[in-house]
C-alpha cells in the first residue's frame, strides 16, 4: 500500500510563507515525477508546480517567482516553498506522484492540505 501524505498547510497572513511537504510511504522503490495541484472553492483543480526525478521543474505563471518546488529523493519527499502568499493562493493543495512499486509504475494522489491566506 502506497500513501502520499501532505503536510505544512495552515493559516497565514498575506505576504507570509509556508512550506508544504509530500511524503511517500509504503512499499515503494522510488518516486518519479511529482506535481502539486490546488483547488479553490468553486474552481477547477489547477497545476501549480512539477518536478521530475532528475530535478527539472516547472511552475505556473500565477506563482512563478513566489513558489519553489524541490525534492529529496532519499526521503521520497517533495516540497513546495510558498513565499509572498496572496489571498488568491487560498486552496486545498494536493500532490500527485508517479511511484515505482517494484517494477510497476502507478499514479497516486494525496489527501490534500488546506492553505488559507488572510488579507
Amino acid at each position: 500500500q502506497v500513501q502520499l501524505v501532505e503536510s505544512g498547510g495552515g493559516l497565514v497572513q498575506a505576504g507570509g510563507s509556508l512550506r508544504l511537504s509530500c511524503a511517500a510511504s509504503g512499499n515503494i522503490f522510488s518516486m518519479n515525477g511529482v506535481d502539486w495541484y490546488r483547488q479553490a472553492p468553486g474552481k477547477q483543480r489547477e497545476l501549480v508546480a512539477g518536478i521530475t526525478r532528475g530535478g527539472s521543474t516547472n511552475t505556473a505563471d500565477s506563482v512563478k517567482g513566489r513558489f519553489t518546488i524541490s525534492r529529496d529523493n532519499a526521503k521520497n519527499t517533495v516540497y513546495l516553498q510558498m513565499n509572498s502568499l496572496k489571498p488568491e493562493d487560498t486552496a486545498v493543495y494536493y500532490c500527485n506522484a508517479d511511484v515505482w512499486v517494484g517494477a510497476r509504475l502507478s499514479n497516486y494522489w494525496g489527501q490534500g492540505t488546506q492553505v488559507t491566506v488572510s488579507s
